[in-house]
Parts: C-alpha cells; structure tokens; sequence
C-alpha cells in the first residue's frame, strides 16, 4: 500500500488490489466509506474506497458482444451473475510508475495472451490512473490506450464509496435516465422522474436507485449530513454518465462517473451511449477532482 499526504490529508491506495483508492481521510474525518476489514485482508477493491472501471463500466449482458465482424464471450468474473462487470482493471495488480509525498502514478498493460487474459477482454490495451492530493481536494486522472493491432472498444470511470451518514444529501442534473430490466440491465430510457430528480438536493435513500444518468453536466454535490463535509464533483467532458447507487439497508452509497451507458457494446447503433472505439494507440483520457468544504 502507497500513503499520499498534504497537510492534515491522507489517501492510501492498493495498487496490489486493483489500484484502488482504500480510503481517503482528512484528519479523523472519513470522505470515502471506511474500508473493510475483511476488504484490507483479502485485497478486495469492493470493500475499499473506491476503484477504477476500465477498459469498461459497469455490465455487458451475459458477458457477450459482437464487435468487428464478431462475437466475443467474456469470463462472468462476479459470483454468480450472468453478466461480465466493471472490466478489468479492479481484480488485477497495478503497477507503482511514479510516487511523491501527495502524488502517485499507477499503470496497468493488458496483453490477451492467454485464454484467461483473452477471456478477461480479448484487445490489449494500457491503462494509467493519477492521483494528486491537496489539503482540500483529490484529483483522479485516467487514461486507457489502445494497444490492440485495430481498433477496439474503450471506456473509463470510477467507482466510489461514500459514508452514507443519517441526513447525507445529492445533488445533480441530468437529461434522462435508464430504467433497468429485471437483468439490470438498461431497459427504458426517458425523462428523469421526479421521485429522482437530483436537481436540488435529495436525501440519500429517499429512492432506491442502481441506474445510470445520462446527460448529466459532469457536477454534483454530495453533504455528508448532520456533520459540516461536503463533497463537489467535477468531472471531465467525457464522463457524462453517472450511476447512481443507493443500496437499502447499506451503510454506503456510490455516484459514479463514467464515460459510457451500462452494457453499451450490445447497443452500438443507439445515439449518445458514449461508446467509444479507439484507433491503434489512440487513447480516452479525463479526470475526476473531489473538492471538500467543512473540513480542514
């Protein structure tokens, strides 16, 4: 594990755990969900802080989509769900590239050589997240480059845990939203509802909600309530996609930018999924900045 500081903030990641974020603290206030236990002991990102989701997000149904004159069958690489989830990044090690007292850079390159790595995602590609800490905010830049003799599919975002506190709040606006399938997968597109109408802020679990946004303006703003915290985001253009996730009974809740609609590979003729191919060696880049306020 690699210890970032800047003044009274500290972040720790897991680069052996799927370069992921194990927590992220300023002084004894927790910003991102506290890690598990269980989590730190079997190097599991999804009882961490936060993790990255490349060279996809979120679902591709049952792990199959056609690209390039052909049909691809991915591993199920989530317990016991059908479909294939988050790509590859979170359950793979990544590599230490560059660390100063509040900054680090961590990459990953994936060469399908192999069934296993083919049946993880079949293109080569390099992947790179870049983390800078300030007494008063956290950057998170990634990038995902092609590296796959043709063009091939790509997308990034990022999964965070936030403390779901009794009285947290979430503001943002979006276009539309996607209700999902019994599959969970995304079923119905419209406008968004006013049950889940985030325009102003909305307490935390007053709908339970596992969907993705569309349209969103890359910003929202997270209060960590009845304590004085509170979180900005501001996202890069390419993440104008947002999951939401607000799990009933959790003690944790996750908004998520990412560049793409869940299972956008299957839905290729479909406008403004955010789906991206990349040309040999080009990349998909953006960056993530968390800006706090009642802290310090």
């Amino acid at each position: 594990m690699l210890e970032l500081r800047a003044g009274a903030a500290s972040v720790v990641l897991a680069p052996e755990a799927g370069g992921a974020i194990v927590g992220w603290t300023v002084g004894a206030q927790p910003i991102l969900r506290p890690p598990l236990a269980e989590a730190l002991v079997g190097g599991n990102p999804r009882g961490l802080g936060a993790f990255p989701l490349v060279p996809f997000s979120n679902r591709i149904a049952d792990g199959r989509f056609a690209f390039a004159g052909r049909t691809w069958q991915l591993a199920r690489n989530f317990g016991d769900s059908p479909h294939a989830i988050h790509g590859v990044g979170w359950q793979r090690a990544w590599e230490i590239d560059a660390i100063g007292q509040s900054a680090a850079r961590l990459g990953l390159r994936h060469r399908p050589a192999g069934e296993a790595a083919a049946a993880a995602w079949p293109f080569a590609f390099d992947a790179e997240q870049r983390f800078t800490l300030a007494p008063d905010r956290l950057t998170v830049g990634m990038r995902v480059v092609n590296r796959h003799d043709g063009p091939a599919p790509a997308g990034l975002g990022l999964h965070p845990y936030f403390p779901r506190t009794p009285a947290a709040t979430l503001r943002f606006a979006a276009a539309g939203v996607w209700r999902n399938s019994p599959a969970m997968l995304p079923a119905a597109h419209g406008p968004v509802p006013p049950e889940w109408d985030h325009r102003t802020p909305r307490r935390v679990g007053s709908a339970v909600l596992d969907n993705s946004f569309d349209g969103w303006d890359g910003r929202a703003e997270i209060a960590l309530a009845p304590g004085p915290v509170t979180i900005a985001i501001a996202a890069g253009p390419i993440f104008r996609h947002l999951v939401v996730f607000t799990p009933p009974g959790a003690d944790f809740f996750c908004v998520e930018p990412v560049s793409h609609l869940t299972d956008a590979l299957n839905r290729p003729d479909q406008p403004g999924t955010g789906l991206v191919v990349l040309a040999q060696g080009a990349a998909l880049e953006g960056e993530i900045v968390f800006w706090l306020g009642g802290v310090g």
